[in-house]
């Protein structure tokens, strides 16, 4: 419950746009920008984690189009502006993967997809399911399995809360624990979290919550695809912790990045070194 990204910011900067990508597989609300004058680099996925949410990324898509790359942040099924459903298998991993593959060929060729927590594994089952569409991996502050514990005493808390307890109720004890007695951000930002964990729908919150409890480790299966792979985190990341990480990078033969003066999430809390982390990367693929 605790770890979700704070925006640091909410009006769209210029040339980023909202809008909704149109797939087989439903609508999703993204957040999208363009370079200025002819596309000169690959597309850029953007998937956020628990309880997050496309505006995440909202520091770094600029910066990223800026680069040359086309880049997109999405909402995942059943998360802040893009519909749920009644089905509890539509939040399953392997069905999350099958969306973004879906948004993916709406985008034009390979793309570098880019998955923060939660996120992470979602983009590890897409680029399994279906490599030919992906032309590098980044997993940010996502793990190789289960979140282990301290982390995940909260996520267990969650699944027995969630079936009973009304969602304001657990929002009001999430920010509670959240903050520890500790100022939060300007009012308009800390509005703008609540209404985006209210707007979730509980189902995806509990099938994601499991699943981040039991997730198996495919890290061989990913290796395996010889795609160009990046495990990038913060140096004070709480989550999956940095040493883990460092496990997982080495069975992928992965490149390494970690991220001064971030917990666990860059791309809100340090965007110009993460937005740097990413596009060097990409430029070595």
């Amino acid at each position: 419950m605790r770890r979700v990204s704070t925006p640091p910011f909410l009006e769209l900067p210029d040339g980023v746009r909202s809008e909704r990508r149109v797939t087989p597989r439903g609508d999703f609300a993204v957040l999208a920008a363009a370079p200025e004058g002819a596309q000169t680099r690959d597309p850029v996925l953007l998937v956020p984690g628990f309880t997050g949410s496309k505006e995440d990324f909202i520091a770094i898509i600029g910066p990223i189009a800026s680069a040359g790359h086309p880049v997109t942040a999405l909402d995942q099924r059943g998360q802040y502006e893009t519909a749920g459903g009644d089905d509890p298998s539509a939040y399953d991993v392997k069905a999350l993967a099958e969306d973004l593959i879906s948004v993916v060929a709406t985008l034009g060729g390979p793309v570098h997809l880019v998955g923060h927590s939660f996120g992470g594994l979602v983009v590890r089952a897409a680029a399994l399911a279906d490599p030919g569409r992906v032309q590098s991996v980044t997993l940010l502050c996502s793990g190789p399995a289960a979140m282990p514990p301290p982390a995940s005493g909260d996520l267990q808390r969650l699944v027995q809360a969630l079936p009973t307890t009304p969602m304001e109720t657990i929002w009001a004890v999430k920010r509670h624990l959240d903050l520890d007695g500790r100022p939060g951000p300007p009012a308009v930002i800390e509005d703008f979290m609540r209404h985006r964990f209210l707007a979730n729908s509980p189902l995806s919150l509990l099938r994601i919550a499991e699943q981040m409890l039991t997730e198996p480790d495919r890290s061989a299966e990913l290796a395996a695809l010889g795609r160009p792979t990046l495990v990038a985190f913060g140096t004070a990341d709480e989550a999956w912790p940095p040493a883990v990480q460092r496990d997982m990078a080495t069975r992928l033969a992965a490149e390494v990045a970690e991220i001064e003066g971030a917990a666990h999430s860059p791309a809100a809390e340090r965007p110009e070194e993460t937005t740097a982390v990413l596009t060097r990367f990409w430029a070595s693929t």
